[in-house]
């Protein structure tokens, strides 16, 4: 459809106005010959505006004549119609073309590129990479070898499982599949310890296979043994095994902070002020002189990227500052107050890093109240399932 109205914009195409009772079968018609009409508009019941291109334009004659409707040109618009009206001015035609071969010099370049699947990797790490593989904004596209960029960027980089750069128009979309850290597989042939992966109190455990080397109530640290890779008989003496356990425990999860009762806290006044510039390429232009008429302020920059369509970027960005006055107001907590706030930002923190929050047995909030002050821990009891499998080399 806009690929349609865009080749029907370069070979011009007309506002008509279509008058008639049977308007309704005038459009369904149109639309079972798949004739495009755009920007409809009604006036009345019997009175329709719309698009179309000149090509189709001289169909609609036909269905009018069915339908029993008039049409009229309310106006003629393109690139046509446009290039007719100025014909005679050499200078505009000659900026004309000027700024069709400057599309045409800048379409062979990369002026944007865009990172999308990376979640846990920083978007500035990977448009470093790129850079020093030959990836950047500037690049002449013929001169991008794809298959060399992301054939080096996986070997650099373990935690990238796989990379795929597509090239459209002048933008470059590097799209990134993370990879997934896999803990280390021993094979069930092999001797293996079962050890602490968290500190906490053993509340149940089961060896399958293997010696325990704890019990339910005993106190474990990170690293720990809790079964042993080895098992022993009367007969047999010590034979190493493959172990195996369900081990859970007691863990905890804990958050403090602290806030001053009494002091003076940022607010935002409602009144702003914006200064613009325009970046071509590496080169800055400030469309202003001086900064803001604010004493204290926050500031928040922005950027913007020219583009003609959606992945056709022009090396312009237009540059926005926006500054949002500020005022030091006094502030005074009381000390329910501060233990409700810091109690509800840590809980939401905790909350976040639980995974299983079903598990979570119990909550404790200690509070310490100082010189003007008040600190304040959250900690979460939690029950999991703990301990990892550690290879015995001989």
């Amino acid at each position: 459809m806009f690929f349609k109205i865009l080749s029907d914009y370069i070979m011009g195409y007309v506002n008509v106005i279509i008058e008639g009772y049977y308007i309704e079968r005038f459009i369904n018609i149109c639309i079972s010959k798949k004739i495009i009409l755009w920007s409809i508009k009604r006036e009345k019941s019997s009175i329709l505006y719309a698009n179309i291109g000149i090509k189709d334009f001289k169909r609609l004659k036909e269905i009018a004549k069915k339908t029993g409707c008039k049409i009229s040109i309310n106006s003629k618009k393109g690139i046509p119609f446009f290039l007719n009206r100025y014909r005679k001015r050499k200078i505009f035609a000659a900026t004309i073309i000027l700024i069709l071969a400057s599309l045409l010099i800048i379409s062979k370049f990369i002026w944007n590129v865009e990172i999308v699947g990376n979640t846990s990797i920083d978007t500035k790490e990977i448009v470093q990479e790129l850079n020093e593989c030959g990836l950047f904004i500037g690049k002449l596209k013929s001169k991008i070898d794809v298959k060399k960029i992301t054939n080096d960027i996986r070997l650099k980089r373990d935690d990238i499982a796989w990379i795929g750069i597509n090239l459209q128009g002048t933008n470059a979309i590097v799209e990134i599949v993370e990879a997934k850290e896999k803990p280390e597989i021993i094979d069930e042939n092999e001797y293996c310890n079962i050890v602490s992966d968290k500190e906490g109190i053993i509340t149940k455990i089961s060896a399958q296979n293997g010696t325990l080397l704890v019990k339910p109530g005993d106190v474990v640290k990170k690293g720990d043994i809790l079964v042993g890779g080895w098992m022993e008989g009367k007969y047999t003496g010590i034979r190493y095994v493959h172990s195996n356990a369900n081990i859970e425990a007691k863990v905890w999860y804990s958050k403090k902070e602290k806030i001053i009762l009494s002091g003076e806290v940022r607010e935002k006044t409602g009144i702003e002020e914006k200064r613009y510039g325009i970046k071509f390429n590496n080169f800055k232009i400030n469309l202003y002189k001086s900064l803001p008429n604010f004493k204290n302020y926050d500031t928040i920059n922005e950027k913007k990227k020219l583009k003609l369509f959606s992945n056709f970027y022009l090396p312009i960005e237009i540059l926005t500052d926006t500054y949002y006055e500020v005022n030091f107001v006094p502030k005074t907590y009381t000390v329910e107050e501060a233990e409700q706030i810091l109690t509800e930002k840590l809980d939401k923190t905790l909350s976040e890093e639980i995974q299983q929050q079903d598990n979570i047995v119990n909550r404790q909030v200690n509070k310490t109240e100082g010189d003007g002050y008040i600190e304040v821990e959250v900690i979460y009891e939690v029950l999991e399932n703990i301990g990892t499998k550690e290879k015995i080399v001989n």
